[in-house]
C-alpha cells in the first residue's frame, strides 16, 4: 500500500494513501489529520492520482 503523511511545518497534518480497497476509478484516499480539519470543507475525499489527492489535499488545506 502506498502511504504518505502531509506534513505542514515539520507537523503530520494528514495523509495521502492508496489502499488496498479503494474504488477503481479513485484509487487514492487523502484526508486532513485529526486537529487539523477545522473550517475545512471537506476533510476527505478520494481521486483517481496521487497527483489528484495531492490538489484536493491542498484545496481543502488553504481554506483554514
Amino acid at each position: 500500500m502506498d502511504d504518505y503523511d502531509v506534513l505542514a511545518g515539520g507537523d503530520i497534518v494528514g495523509r495521502i494513501v492508496k489502499p488496498d480497497h479503494a474504488p477503481e476509478v479513485t484509487p487514492w484516499f487523502w484526508s486532513l489529520g485529526y486537529g487539523h480539519h477545522e473550517d475545512c470543507t471537506p476533510t476527505q475525499g478520494y481521486a483517481a492520482t496521487r497527483e489528484d489527492a495531492m490538489v484536493a489535499f491542498s484545496k481543502s488545506w488553504r481554506r483554514r
